[in-house]
């Protein structure tokens, strides 16, 4: 039976820490909170997963590519460790064998979104990687891949910050990692993933304590 979570990309989906529902993976001491899903096992998804310090995931082959920001702690496999704001890229084909230290970890991850043309590998340390200038004052953008057009970047909003409105040719899907983000919907603290669909429209903006957010734009 195919699991089908936020599965119709026309709507707006929201989801506050509020709303998490961890679910055990089938490795111990690896847990999941699914954001969208299309699949069983094997499936077009978007997760939040949570290692406990020193658990382990089997050998696996990444058949429709794997994306994911490391939030907090150290992920690591055979080829490096990832700690905390690294954003890593592992294209179709690729395979890895994840082993956790004594940190744990949390990753936002997707799987199975790769165009069969994205070939390459990316490693990103954003904690130590310039940031530059915003299209409005207030800010700064760090561009972390960009393929076809599918986008993707951290955006960090200083206080008070308000951009203009604007529509989401191929849809909008925000992650805020710190900070509160805004817009005429309602309001999305840290940990809070939204995704907006085609041609959707909105202005956000942010108040006293600023944002920080992952956002890809382009690729649904």
């Amino acid at each position: 039976m195919t699991t089908l979570l936020n599965a119709d990309f026309e709507q707006r989906v929201v989801i506050r820490p509020t709303d998490y529902q961890w679910v055990a993976s089938p490795m111990p001491g690896v847990k999941r909170m699914m954001l969208d899903r299309i699949g069983d096992e094997v499936a077009r998804a978007t997760s939040i997963v949570r290692y406990a310090p020193h658990s382990a995931f089997s050998s696996h082959t990444h058949d429709g590519g794997e994306e994911f920001l490391v939030l907090e702690g150290v992920f690591s496999d055979e080829h490096q460790h990832y700690p905390a704001g690294t954003y890593v890229r592992n294209p179709i084909g690729t395979s890895h064998t994840p082993r956790i230290g004594k940190e744990g970890a949390t990753i936002l991850v997707k799987l199975h979104q790769f165009d069969q043309d994205d070939t390459e590998p990316t490693v990103v340390d954003t904690l130590n990687t310039p940031w530059r200038p915003g299209l409005v004052e207030g800010l700064t953008v760090m561009p972390l891949h960009d393929f076809k057009s599918e986008h993707v970047a951290l955006v960090k909003w200083a206080p008070h910050t308000q951009f203009q409105p604007h529509q989401h040719w191929g849809g909008e899907e925000i992650f805020v990692l710190d900070g509160t983000f805004y817009d005429e919907h309602g309001s999305y603290p840290k940990g809070t993933w939204l995704r907006s669909p085609h041609l959707s429209r909105h202005t956000p903006f942010t108040k006293e304590d600023g944002a920080l957010i992952y956002v890809k734009v382009g690729h649904l």
